[in-house]
């Protein structure tokens, strides 16, 4: 049961029922988190607009995913796992892609950069060297992805933590948290 309980749409005053309105057309659901982040529309569209515009940047949709699963593994956010593995599954990710985004690497040099980097972010809450910094650049990332990494580190901070407070029923194919021994 969650902790802070999802708004029903029917009750929501008209700008965030039409919010997610939106929402439900553009991607064919609600996602229990947007309507938990409903309780407050300016969380809501704040997430929604960073969202947005990150979707517009330089990383890929693949690399986003690498980002969300990498961050949500360490960030043990069974919701974002969830998530993030089926949309992860659309961007193109194997199986193994997705268990190596979760461990924090990749199949590719640059989407193994990006995942160790972001990881790296999270973990030193942002406090990496310059050493670190110019092996990111060195391997490929310029400063327009390295913000990028960041900015998508944050934003999945942002789902992780509220998810994991508000203990968000998950309306995904469940993932669990514990990573499994490669077979």
């Amino acid at each position: 049961m969650p902790r802070i309980a999802p708004i029903e749409t029917a009750h929501a005053d008209p700008g965030v029922k039409a919010t997610l309105s939106a929402v439900k057309t553009k991607i064919g659901m609600v996602p229990n988190l947007f309507s938990t982040f409903a309780r407050s529309p300016a969380a809501l569209n704040g997430y929604l607009a960073f969202s947005d515009a990150l979707g517009k940047g330089v990383l890929t949709a693949k690399q986003r995913e690498i980002v969300a699963l990498a961050i949500g593994q360490a960030n043990e956010c069974e919701y974002c796992l969830s998530a993030h593995t089926l949309m992860g599954k659309g961007a193109g990710l194997s199986p193994e892609g997705i268990r190596r985004a979760r461990e924090g690497k990749a199949e590719t040099a640059i989407d193994a950069v990006i995942a160790s980097f972001a990881r790296r972010v999270l973990e030193k809450r942002g406090q990496v060297t310059d050493a670190e910094v110019a092996a990111v650049r060195s391997a490929g990332l310029d400063d327009a992805r390295i913000i990028e990494v960041i900015a998508n580190v944050a934003i999945n901070v942002l789902t992780n933590y509220t998810n994991n407070v508000a203990l968000t029923d998950i309306d995904f194919p469940k993932v669990d948290v514990a990573l499994r021994p490669a077979a």
